[in-house]
């Protein structure tokens, strides 16, 4: 057995090597029982590093959210204006009216289809609900002026879709036929919101 005296001389001839001894001995015991928190640890370090990466992309993406919102909000009302709503069928008429004295039309015949009662429960869902409100015209007039009628629902303010159109001799007799005047049957649709 070694005596304290030989101990406390040891120690005092080796002061370095008998301090880097009891150090790696006390490192070797916290390693030992800190070994299990090193999965986590890394796993929570994996965890910050794709919050910062996630992070890092939203301010450069980020920078142009303004502009971009102004935009986004700007065609949204633009949709807006160019949209029928079923309930208001006078003011969905003046369409066809203002067409009427700018074409130089005569207009027969506008009706309404009704709307589906689905489509009109649809008020209480979300606002981004879109259909069609169908429309039927009965229109007379020269072959150029219901061309020009034609195209101006085309490519007019209001979102529309042609789904069947006729043109025949208006009149039912042969002497209300030599006038040359045209019928045009139009069904088409809106694009409407509830």
């Amino acid at each position: 057995m070694i005596s304290n005296e030989k101990l406390i001389g040891f120690v005092k001839a080796q002061p370095v090597s008998v301090a880097c001894g009891v150090l790696t001995i006390l490192l070797g015991v916290g390693i030992y029982f800190r070994s299990d928190y090193v999965a986590d640890a890394e796993r929570v370090l994996e965890e910050k590093i794709a919050l910062g990466e996630r992070i890092d992309a939203n301010l450069k993406n980020g920078v142009q959210l303004p502009e971009q919102l102004t935009a986004l909000s700007n065609s949204r009302q633009q949709i807006e204006t160019r949209l029928v709503r079923p309930d208001e069928l006078a003011k969905n008429q003046q369409i066809f009216y203002k067409l009427e004295a700018d074409t130089g039309i005569k207009l027969v015949e506008i009706r309404q289809s009704p709307v589906p009662p689905a489509v009109m429960t649809a008020r209480t869902a979300a606002k981004a609900n879109y259909f069609p409100v169908g429309y039927f015209v009965a229109a007379r007039g020269d072959y150029n002026h219901l061309i020009d009628f034609l195209r101006r629902i085309e490519s007019g303010q209001r979102f529309s879709r042609i789904i069947s159109a006729s043109i025949s001799l208006a009149g039912s007799t042969n002497k209300d036929r030599s006038t040359g005047e045209l019928m045009l049957n139009l069904s088409l649709e809106l694009l409407g919101q509830p």
